[in-house]
This record gives structure tokens, sequence and C-alpha cells, in this order.
């Protein structure tokens, strides 16, 4: 799904000339923890009407060091929904001395190519000056006519960990009855608004923002940063308006752009009937719907025009038997109202990582669009754009977080669906043999049950071979070791679960010392994780993943040896989790056990130096070791 994101236009003050690029003017303040200085950013919108806008923008650079190599270059896209007037690009050295210009003309045209898109209706120009003197500053300047307006930009000056700002300023002019929509957090910075004949004059403004250092597991950047999120009341593309003052609004504005889409051609409808008229079950008939979907569709994007929002309809997809998101998602619902099923249409933020949606700020905060099936108890949602992907399970890419929903009477918030502990677990049992040269023979079986099951159903149902062998002499927890051999097996379901088998050997797994056989019976789970003990926490710890790791793991060990040394059962448990092990030996066989569990979680930054203790406690415990000595 395809985000139209307004981009702003900077205008430097007539005192600001080239010389005060001169690094030594930038603070030592906002030099400590920046590789990128924000030296000057100027965003101004001036609003027409619904559907027409007037962009500009002007960012200043100062980049300090290759880290931030990227900010030197500049690319600027255009297409139906945008024209450039003019694009200025110029390099200063250090001291401020420009070196080089380039204007619209000199700049490379080229179409763009995000490796998923069988047509985009974009272009695309670049700047990129190559200097690798460091440090140096840019100074990119743009102006575009906007013709169809379905969102605004946010203003985050600081916009990336290890950057800095000196002035940012963000301006809206419109007419005086327009309403502009925008929401403040982490700050409180409120628009200076003046008047000017008819139009209304918005300016936000913010200086000397030091750069952050981010911590691991930390909060995203935009819950720590000073940013102000904007949307239009009223708006327009391509003979289609809209309101977005409430989430119901928006819905209707979405549901007019799919409704009538959903007419199925003759053969197909004839081919749900032929499928479905023999089940009872209404979750039978979805699941060999979604199968049936899977097997005779496949994701291609094509974002043109109004298409970046609107789907292709049902008869474009089953003739072609491809679509992107919405395309998809839209035939989804479609087949399944042919088989006397009510779905629905959903757009949802997706990503491993992305932002949680501002509930309380109706606007376009989505990227991708989903079906779901409300049933009588509970929901079912499908991923249309997958042809592998269990039916009914959203993991990392769209689960647990808010969506909206689109129905006839507008878009209402749902949550999909959440996994906890219990769901996401992986279950392994190892039968190791060691011998006297502390070479390791083991048959390892492992269930990856939900989330951890993810990436290996990509490298087992989409990888090359190529890829999935490299995954696996990546993935074991061990200085060197060979697969010979590897098989999988999937059960599909709500909760997919993937079964592995794997006979890995390593050489010089166990250290012989003399007479001494030093055995580490945690073979493939230690955890890696380690937190400073010197660092002062500023942030929030935030865990996005629940999950249960159980490990049982049984290693013989040559004859004629006895425990010299063992280690001592752990058992840890607080509000960061639960994790246990232990060690026993029977006769020439060790026995060892290991279970650690994690819920999602959100906790205080006073809290840190007991998550050092506890992350400390487990690294340790996970690397003990029995020394066997040979009887004499």
């Amino acid at each position: 799904m395809k985000n139209v994101l307004l981009v702003f236009s900077f205008i430097i003050p007539p005192g600001l000339f080239a010389q005060q690029y001169n690094v030594l003017l930038v603070p030592d303040s906002l030099r400590k923890n920046a590789n990128v200085v924000v030296r000057y950013e100027e965003r101004i919108l001036e609003i027409k009407s619904p559907g027409k806008a007037t962009e500009k923008e002007r960012h200043v650079f100062t980049v300090l060091d290759e880290s931030a190599a990227d900010y030197g270059r500049y690319v600027t896209y255009y297409g139906r929904f945008n024209s450039i007037n003019y694009v200025n690009c110029t390099l200063f050295d250090a001291f401020g001395k420009e070196l080089k210009h380039m204007k619209k003309k000199d700049m490379p045209d080229r179409g763009v190519d995000d490796q998923m898109s069988l047509m985009l209706d974009q272009r695309a120009k670049e700047c990129n000056f190559f200097y690798r003197t460091y440090p140096y500053t840019v100074d990119f300047e743009e102006e575009d006519d906007v013709d169809g307006i379905l969102d605004f930009s946010d203003w985050m000056p600081l916009h990336a960990p290890s950057m800095s700002v000196q002035l940012s300023r963000y301006v809206i002019i419109a007419p005086k009855d327009y309403r502009i929509r925008y929401k403040t957090n982490n700050c409180g910075i409120k628009p200076v608004i003046t008047e000017d004949g008819g139009k209304k004059i918005y300016t936000w403004e913010i200086k000397n923002l030091p750069a952050i250092s981010m911590e691991s597991n930390a909060p995203p950047l935009s819950e720590l940063v000073p940013n102000v999120m904007f949307a239009p009341s009223d708006f327009e593309a391509e003979g289609y308006k809209g309101n977005m003052d409430t989430w119901q609004d928006y819905g209707k504005f979405i549901y007019q752009l799919v409704k009538g889409r959903d007419v199925l051609p003759a053969n197909i409808k004839a081919k749900v009937h032929e499928l479905t008229d023999g089940l009872k079950d209404d979750r039978q008939k979805i699941y060999v719907l979604y199968d049936f979907l899977q097997k005779n569709t496949r994701y291609i994007s094509i974002q043109l025009g109004i298409g970046g929002w609107q789907p292709f309809d049902a008869t474009y997809v089953a003739t072609k038997r491809y679509g992107d998101c919405k395309a998809l998602s839209n035939y989804m619902v479609s087949l399944l109202k042919e088989a006397g099923i009510k779905a629905k249409y959903v757009e949802i933020m997706a990503g491993k990582n992305a932002p949680p949606m501002v509930e309380d700020f109706p606007s376009s905060q989505s990227n991708h669009v989903i079906a779901c099936v409300p049933m009588l108890k509970d929901t079912i949602w499908l991923e249309c754009t997958s042809q592998t992907k269990s039916p009914g399970f959203m993991g990392s890419f769209t689960g647990d977080r808010k969506a909206i929903l689109i129905d006839e009477d507008g878009g209402h918030i749902v949550s999909t669906p959440k996994y906890t502990s219990e769901d996401n677990q992986r279950l392994r049992v190892v039968n190791a043999i060691v011998n006297a040269e502390g070479n390791l023979d083991a048959r390892v079986n492992t269930k990856f049950i939900g989330i951890p099951e993810e990436d290996l159903h990509y490298y087992v149902s989409e990888a090359s071979k190529d890829e999935r062998d490299r995954h696996l002499n990546e993935s074991l927890n061990l200085p060197t070791y060979e697969i010979d051999k590897s098989n999988y097996e999937e059960e599909k379901g709500r909760i997919p679960v993937m079964k592995e088998y794997l006979h890995v050997t390593s050489v010089g797994y166990a250290s012989v010392t003399g007479k001494r056989l030093f055995i580490a019976p945690n073979l493939f789970n230690k955890t890696g994780l380690k937190y400073s003990p010197d660092s002062v926490r500023k942030y929030d710890i935030v865990y996005n993943l629940a999950f249960t790791d159980i490990d049982s793991v049984a290693i013989q060990v040559p004859g004629g040896y006895i425990t010299e040394s063992m280690p001592q059962p752990v058992k840890l448990e607080s509000k960061f989790g639960k994790y246990s092990c232990s060690v026993k030996v029977e006769g020439d066989k060790i026995y060892y056990t290991r279970l650690y569990e994690k819920n999602k979680s959100r906790f205080p930054a006073s809290d840190y130096a007991e998550l050092v203790k506890f992350q400390e406690q487990i690294y340790k415990a996970d690397r003990t070791k029995i020394v066997l000595v040979k009887k004499e």
C-alpha cells in the first residue's frame, strides 16, 4: 500500500551566508555523539485547496564522518501526484567554501524500481557529489506542485540517532477556513499562528537539539524525540473526496475506493461453489478458499496514481492472477462473499518493528492491507500476499497491533492476534555423543512454534538452497560444525509448527587436557545478550517478543570417566522472565535441561541494574562446564 509523504521546503534566512556553513561554527554540544548536524531545515506546505498544494523544502546537513555519508546524497521523487518545479544542490567544504553546484537539469533522471512492483508511476532525480573529505556540508533545496492530497508528512526534526539539529522549522500556509489537524508528541511546542489576507500561517520551530545515543531494547525513536503529526480534515485526490476527522470518516473514504470492486468472473464463481458447496463448516470454507488464493495468485505491486490506495477489481486479479496487498485482499473478500461468508478489508501498519497506531489521531497510518473474517467467537485473519503462510497466522509482520477495519459505515479500530510465550516456543531435544578426542556427534530435533517458526518457514518455503545452507551454517551456537543431514516438516495452523531434524558434527567441541574432559552441556542455545553494568540507562527497556525455550540434552561420554566438578542448578524468577537449568550425570551419560521464558513487556530505566544482574546470571549459567576426569 502506498503512503504519500508531503515533502516541504527550506528557506535560509538572508543573514545565513555560505561561510556560516563553516564546521567550526557548530557548537560542541551539537557535535557530541553526532555524525551529522542539521544546520538549517525549513519545510513549507502551502495548501491551495483540499486537493492541491505547493511544497518547498530545504535541508542543510553538515556530514561529520563516513558513517553519515548517506546524508550527502539527495533523491527526490515525482509522479502522478507531484511535479518538481526546481531542485538546487550545493556542496561546501569544511570551511564553508562552495565546491560544486547542481540544478534539476544536471541531475540524472531514472525510473523507480522498488524490487517488488510491476509498475510504478514515480520517477526520481538524484544528486550525489561523491565527496569523501570530511567534514563537509550539503545544501538541498526543492519546490514541488502537488495534485492530490491524502496525507501530510509529520515533523520529526531529530529523525535519526547520532543526528543533532541547530534549527528546524515547519510551516503550513492554508486558507482561513481550511482546518489543519496536528498532534504534538514529547514536547510542548505550539505553533505560532498568524494571518495574511485570506490565509492562515502556522509555524513550528525548534533549535539546538543534541544527538541521542540509542540503547539496546529502547522504545522507538518517535517516542523519545520531539515530533508533530499532521493530517488534513477534508482532502481530495483524483476526484475522490474524503474527511479524516474520525476513524469512521476515514474508513468511509477507503470504502468508496473499494466499493463495487468485488465482482468475480463466471468461471471463478463456479470454482468457488465447486470448492465450498459440499462443506458445512465456514472455517473449512475459509481455509479452502485461502488455499485457492495462494495456489492461483502471486504478489506483485502496482502503484499508479490513486492505485496506491485503491485495489484493482476482483475480475482483474482473477484474470491476471496477480495483485498487490490491496488487490489480493479485496479478491479474497470477494471469493468469500461468493461462498456466503462476510469478510472485511483491513488497513494495517506492517513490519516487525512497526510503530504502534496513534489511536487518538485519525490519519493515514497504514502501509499494508489484509483480510479478516469475524466469526461468532473469534476472528480469522488472512495475509493475502503470501503463497505459503498458514491461514490465521499474523506473526511478527502484522500480529499484536491495532488496525482499521473498513466497513460500510466507515472505519473501526480492531486488534490483531497477540502471541504469548505459550504461543511462541522453541522445544529442542538433543541426543549426542562426545568421544575421547572431544569430537561431538549430535542428533537434534527441534520444534519451532509460532513466531520462532517464521524464519525457518522462509528458508524452507521460499529461500534458495544456497540461502538455506548459509543459514544452517550460521544458526548454531558452536565455534565450528558441519551439518550433513537436515529435514523439515511443517504443520500449518493458526499457530504454525516447523519440525527440524539435524545431524551435526563438531570437531574439538569438548576440551581435552591431560586426563580431563571439559564439556559444556548447553550445546546449542547460549544467550549472547549482555548489558554493560557501567552504563547509565536513560530510556525504558522494551521487549517486543514473548517466547519460551526448552532444551533437553543427553550426551554420552567415553567410558572410564568420573565427575570431578559439576555446575549447580540455577533457578531465576523475576519481572524480566524465568530461567532454570540443571545437570546430572548417570553412568556415562550427562543430562541437561534448560528453560527460558520471557513475556512481552516494558520496564522503567530504573530497573536497569536489576536487569543487568539477571542477564549476567543467564549468560554465565549458559556457559558452565562439567569436568570429567579419567579414572586411574
